[in-house]
This record gives C-alpha cells, structure tokens and sequence, in this order.
C-alpha cells in the first residue's frame, strides 16, 4: 500500500545563492494493509521529512514514493489531493481548520467529501467525538477556542472518520491522559484490523511498542550513510 524506492530529498536554499541541501538519499519502505510501521531516529534525523514526502507536501528529488499504486513523486497535483480524500490520511500534531466551523462539521468533513450522506456523516462524527470526551456542549463551536488537548482529540476524530486504506500519524498519543490515550490506541488498533497501513511517528515508547509491528531508523538515509 505504501513503497519507498531510493528516495532522495534535498532543499535549497534561495536565499543563501541557491545552496543546495541533501537530507535524505537511498530511501525505502514497504507498509502492507494491516501493518503499523514507526520511524524512530533521533530529533532532526528525517522523520517528519520522509512523513511529508509521503503526503506530497515535499517533493521527491529522486526514487518512487507509491501509494495505493499512485506515484507521489510525480503525480499531478490533482491527483495528491484526489488520494489525500480518498486513500491517504494525516494524523498530524497540530489541528489546522477554517475558524468559526462548528467541531461536528470539522470531523464529519473527510467523510463528506467522499460523499458520505450529510447524516451519516455527522453521526459518526459525533460517535468519534463522544468516544475521544469531547462534550456534546462544544460540538457546535469552533475548536479552534479549544484547548489544547481538546483540539488534538477532534484532530484526531477526523482523522479517523474516513476509512483511509493508508495512513499517516505524526505523534498521535502526545499529552493525552491515560484515558485518552488508550482510546486513540484502540482507534489504531481497529484501523490495523480493517486492513489499513500506517506509518507514524510515536515518541510514546509503549505506545509504540503496542501497535507498531517493526521500526525503521530514518537515520540510515542520511546522505552519505545509506548503502
């Protein structure tokens, strides 16, 4: 569901003459249906890297970047958004929203734009937010009056409304209570089951342990390390 093949990744930097930056070269990965796999490396080794290069918000300078059979290398922008809707889902660790839309709307919307029934759609939503304690009273506000933990909790119900088959989770567990925490591990463990492949970042060592089936050390496609 997910390949990586000799991916490299550079940036450049205009505003020093056009410096050109390698940060990952050799890349590979191999995420099948059902299967959860971490990247570990230390701070600033290339996890959130290879993660967006995944998701098409970085461009590949090299390789293949496949998923759901779609090269993110070089599809057409139209088909990035195509598969973010459709196919590939993005846990990250901020919730970034259109202000004044009500928390119901924000988590049904992934649903809606696969052209799920609007009540359909809302009340899945509403289950996803009474599963992760987001009151019923704070459903028709923003959430971006939330706190914190409240708002990473509907990030992580709409996240988790669509059925992706792939999936992205950037730190899914941080700062959430015990209670909380063992929920959005069960959501985890439930998309495992109904065949979705995940690739995350866990800090949260148990966590990580828990659901993830194998680690890869991003640390090995450092330019000049990768064999």
């Amino acid at each position: 569901m997910i390949e990586l093949t000799d991916v490299s990744k550079s940036f450049t930097l205009h505003n020093q003459g056009g410096a050109v930056i390698p940060v990952m070269e050799g890349a590979a990965l191999a995420v099948g249906p059902g299967e959860c796999v971490a990247l570990t490396g230390a701070s600033g080794a290339g996890k959130s890297t290879l993660m967006r290069v995944i998701y098409g918000n970085y461009l590949a300078a090299s390789g293949r970047v496949l998923v759901g059979g779609l090269d993110v290398a070089r599809a057409e922008p139209r088909e990035i958004l195509a598969l973010r809707r459709e196919v590939l889902g993005y846990v990250s660790q901020f919730l970034r929203v259109v202000p004044r839309v009500a928390t119901l709307d924000v988590v049904a919307e992934p649903l809606l734009a696969v052209g799920v029934e609007r009540q359909a759609a809302r009340d899945k939503a509403a289950g996803l937010l009474v599963r992760l304690n987001i009151p019923e009273r704070l459903w028709s506000l923003s959430p971006t009056t939330f706190s914190g933990g409240e708002q990473q909790r509907v990030n992580i119900a709409r996240g988790f409304a669509h059925d992706y088959p792939a999936m992205l989770l950037d730190e899914p567990t941080a700062s959430l209570d015990a209670q909380n925490r063992e929920i959005v591990l069960s959501l985890i463990e439930e998309a495992k089951a109904r065949g979705a492949a995940i690739v995350g970042i866990f800090h949260d060592v148990e966590a990580r342990a828990r659901v993830c089936d194998r680690e890869v050390d991003v640390s090995r496609f450092a330019p000049g390390v990768a064999a």
